[in-house]
């Protein structure tokens, strides 16, 4: 992990068929996201994605 100023810089990894890609853990915390929670990954224009809290 590298910080830039207030950024943080993020690899993307794989493993066999999936590709992910960590998240701060001050983030997570600040959400009160808990380890399997369900998450919705949705593509935002051209180049971007949004990481929201998944609502029954």
């Amino acid at each position: 992990m590298r910080k830039t100023g207030k950024n943080n810089i993020r690899n993307i990894q794989k493993t066999r068929s999936t590709y992910y890609v960590t998240m701060p853990i001050d983030i997570i915390k600040e959400l009160k996201w808990k380890e399997r929670q369900k998450v919705v990954v949705e593509k935002y224009g051209k180049n971007k994605i949004i990481i929201s809290d998944w609502k029954k």
